[in-house]
């Protein structure tokens, strides 16, 4: 019986492993960023993290509309309908584009809301023009995941995994040149940061563009490519998966992003033993999440072909795996909680410095709690999504998230002695929430669509 589902764990792995090693060496960039700016003062790394979360919330709309493209790809790739599958790049390329300036100036607009979110004045002065060039990446990095969740439809994983590698150890350079002024370059710290996430982001999107006009299999799209070009049923449809898909990630993201502004009221040390503990606890969700791109490729290959038993099982199979990688996960932050925290912070013994790592050693078991929870609630998203159901889905985020996890956290580090513990006990509450009802809805519709089917 086993069998059944061990046996698609080889093509499972094959398809999430570039996906993966894509996402975690973003994320590793992002902790040499973090044991970078870290080097210059708990402040500093706060500023980071304000900064960051404040511009997350635009790029978790511009990525989770993204999603959109790859099952609408999977589906028409596996009906081998070649024209249809341009037609959605095309079109793809233009709403990511228009998205990204779109975002790009939400951003700016909003930007002067740090001054009274009750954010320490010295944090919001340093994080004010990081988030300046920032936000200009979104740009580059919105139009990068058209290509992105194109290539990834069509399971040519690979292809974004090498653009992002590359991207980043541009990145991590420019960081180290910049933010400590190396080699003659000047010393601009949190800006030096900024302007090398931006340049890094122009080379992710005009890398992919190169590997995939050189691809003997995909050069094909590109010619005669219609750039702004407008087919309203593709727009439509990208719209109507799109919309509800950036929801269900703002939502997710939101909810983590609104720990950090409470703990950022908490105080400066809480807020860098957050960000601490949210960094590291992103590298292995970057495992999850590359398995919950695998599941929106196979689901709608699945779903493209109507074989809707396959597609159960092919889904039970990436649970599985996610189930057993996270197990693993949890061991690795229970067993190194005291010794994790120091990655990011200078060895001496100043006080704040010494708060900061215990305050991160607690948070990092509650980290491994809801590593299970993690994984599978992202597979339930990934897979429905390969089924093109988001709407539901999405109100499920939102009652997992906002209403659910959101009060909880409020209160238990606000109200009582827990703190940045509460927190985190409030994150765990809302990745229970969705793992249970995100999975209960993608099984539903699956029985229901081998019923109908029958």
């Amino acid at each position: 019986m086993i069998k059944n589902y061990t046996k698609e764990f080889p093509y499972n792995y094959k398809l999430a492993y570039p996906v993966i090693i894509g996402l975690v060496g973003h994320t590793l960039v992002q902790f040499v960023d973090n044991a970078m700016v870290g080097r210059l003062g708990t402040a500093e790394l706060a500023a980071i993290s304000l900064g960051n979360s404040f511009v997350f919330l635009a790029m978790s709309l511009g990525i989770g509309f993204s999603t959109a493209i790859t099952p609408l790809i999977a589906e028409s790739n596996a009906q081998r309908n070649f024209i249809k599958s341009k037609s959605i790049l095309e079109n793809s390329v233009t709403i990511c584009l228009i998205l990204g300036f779109l975002l790009t100036i939400g951003v700016f607009a909003l930007k002067p809301l740090l001054n009274s979110m009750g954010q320490s004045p010295d944090v919001v002065k340093l994080a004010y023009p990081y988030i300046n060039w920032v936000a200009i990446s979104l740009i580059p990095l919105v139009l990068f995941q058209s290509f992105k969740q194109f290539t990834d439809g069509l399971s040519l994983t690979k292809i974004s995994m090498i653009s992002t590698i590359i991207a980043n150890i541009i990145n991590v350079l420019l960081n180290y040149l910049l933010i400590y002024g190396k080699f003659g370059f000047p010393k601009l710290e949190l800006v030096g940061a900024g302007i090398g996430t931006l340049i890094s982001r122009i080379f992710m999107v005009l890398i992919i563009i190169y590997l995939i006009k050189n691809s003997s299999n995909l050069k094909k799209y590109f010619e005669n490519f219609k750039f702004l070009k407008f087919t309203k049923t593709i727009i439509s449809k990208i719209f109507n998966l799109g919309y509800p898909s950036a929801l269900q990630v703002l939502f997710e993201v939101g909810f983590f992003i609104s720990g950090i502004w409470v703990c950022g009221i908490i105080g400066t040390n809480e807020q860098a033993a957050n960000q601490i503990a949210l960094n590291l606890s992103t590298i292995t969700f970057m495992v999850a999440l590359g398995l919950s791109v695998t599941a929106t490729i196979r689901v709608g290959n699945q779903k493209g072909i109507n074989d809707f038993s396959n597609l159960k099982r092919i889904a039970i199979s990436i649970f599985l795996m996610v189930i057993l990688i996270e197990m693993f996960f949890a061991l690795v932050f229970i067993s190194l909680s005291d010794f994790l925290p120091w990655l990011y912070l200078e060895n001496v013994s100043r006080e704040d410095i010494i708060e900061t790592a215990n305050i991160s050693s607690k948070l990092l078991l509650i980290v491994a709690l809801f590593q299970i929870f993690d994984g599978i609630q992202i597979v339930a998203q990934g897979a429905l999504r390969g089924i093109q159901d988001v709407k539901i889905p999405s109100f499920i985020c939102f009652l997992s998230y906002i209403i659910i996890g959101l009060p909880v956290m409020v209160y238990m580090a606000l109200y009582t002695e827990l703190k940045a513990v509460g927190v985190w006990i409030g994150f765990l509450i809302g990745l229970i929430s969705a793992s249970i009802f995100l999975s209960m809805r993608f099984f539903y519709m699956c029985n229901l669509h081998i019923k109908n089917t029958k």
